[in-house]
C-alpha cells in the first residue's frame, strides 16, 4: 500500500465533513507572507486573498482519531519504530492538522490525576519527585509530523496549541515527553527541555530506547512572549522554534476559541 494512501477504514474526511465540524481550533492562513492564524472576528484584519492552508482541530471524534493515529503508526514505522497497540486514556486531549482533507500532524496532550502518566511505566520515581515539588503535570505523547517545507511551522504550531491548552487553559506547570535519544538534542535546543530521566527501553515502541525530558511551561510562555511570530515578521530569529510559533496577539484570540470549545 502507498504510504500516502489511507487504510480503507482511515478515508479522509471530505471537505464539506470538516465543514460541518465544530472543533475547528484555529485555520492557519498561508500565502507569500507565511503562515498565520485566521482569528475571531474582530480580532485582527485578514487579507481577503490569503487561502486557508491548515485547520488545527480537536479529535473529538472516532473518525478523527483513526486518522490521527493511522499518521503515527506510518511515521513511525518509517522510521523503524513498531509501535504496541495503543489504548486510550481517559482524559487524553489529541489535536489534528489538517491540511484539506489530509491530517498532516498530530499530539496529544495527557494530564496528571488518579490515573497517573503514560510515563510512569517506564519514570515514576522520577516523576513522583516532581510531583513532590508541587509540579502540575501534563504530558505530550505520540507526536507526528509530516515532512515537508511547512513542517517546522506546523510543529511548532501544533505544540503551541497543545501549551495553551495544558498551561492557558487548564494551568499545568510542568510539561513531561519521552523521546528517543537521538532527538533530545532537538528537544533541549530548540524548546529548551531538559533530561530528568535516563535511557531505557520503551516497549510502546518496539523497545527503542527512550528518554524523560522535562519543560517548565513558564520558561515556555516567556519565550513565546519574547519571539513569538518573529519567523512571520521577519525578525532575526532566535536560534529555537519559539520564532515559528503563533504571536502573543495570536495566542490570546486562539485561547478565546478553546475557551468557547470547552
Amino acid at each position: 500500500m502507498n504510504p500516502e494512501t489511507p487504510a480503507p477504514d482511515d478515508e479522509p474526511a471530505t471537505d464539506a465533513d470538516q465543514d460541518a465540524l465544530p472543533d475547528t481550533i484555529v485555520d492557519i492562513l498561508g500565502d507569500h507572507a507565511g503562515l498565520r492564524a485566521l482569528l475571531p472576528a474582530g480580532t485582527a484584519p485578514v487579507a481577503a486573498d490569503a487561502p486557508v492552508r491548515f485547520k488545527i482541530r480537536l479529535a473529538g471524534s472516532a473518525g478523527a482519531r483513526s486518522r490521527a493515529s493511522f499518521l503515527i503508526e506510518k511515521r513511525y514505522a518509517w522510521r523503524g519504530y513498531p509501535l504496541a497497540p495503543h489504548a486510550s486514556q481517559p482524559g487524553v486531549v489529541t489535536l489534528v492538522a489538517y491540511d484539506g482533507p489530509w491530517a498532516r500532524a498530530t499530539i496529544s496532550v495527557g494530564f496528571d490525576g488518579p490515573q497517573g502518566l503514560s510515563a510512569d511505566a517506564l519514570y515514576r520515581t522520577e516523576i513522583d519527585a516532581l510531583r513532590a515539588r508541587g509540579a502540575r503535570l501534563c504530558e505530550f505523547t505520540r507526536l507526528a509530523v509530516e515532512s515537508g517545507p511547512e513542517s517546522r511551522d506546523l510543529l511548532a504550531m501544533l505544540f503551541h496549541v497543545a501549551y495553551m491548552y495544558a498551561h492557558r487553559l487548564r494551568d499545568f506547570s510542568d510539561l513531561l515527553i519521552e523521546v528517543n535519544p537521538r532527538h533530545e538534542s532537538f528537544y533541549r535546543r530548540m524548546l529548551g527541555f531538559r533530561r530528568v530521566g535516563p535511557a531505557r527501553a520503551c516497549p510502546r515502541v518496539g523497545g527503542a530506547p527512550a528518554v524523560l525530558l522535562w519543560l517548565p511551561l513558564a520558561h515556555a510562555q516567556n519565550q513565546i512572549a519574547l519571539h513569538g511570530g518573529e519567523a512571520r515578521r521577519g525578525d532575526a530569529p532566535s536560534r529555537t522554534l519559539y520564532p515559528n510559533f503563533f504571536s502573543p496577539h495570536e495566542e490570546n484570540g486562539i485561547v478565546g476559541r478553546l475557551r468557547a470549545i470547552g
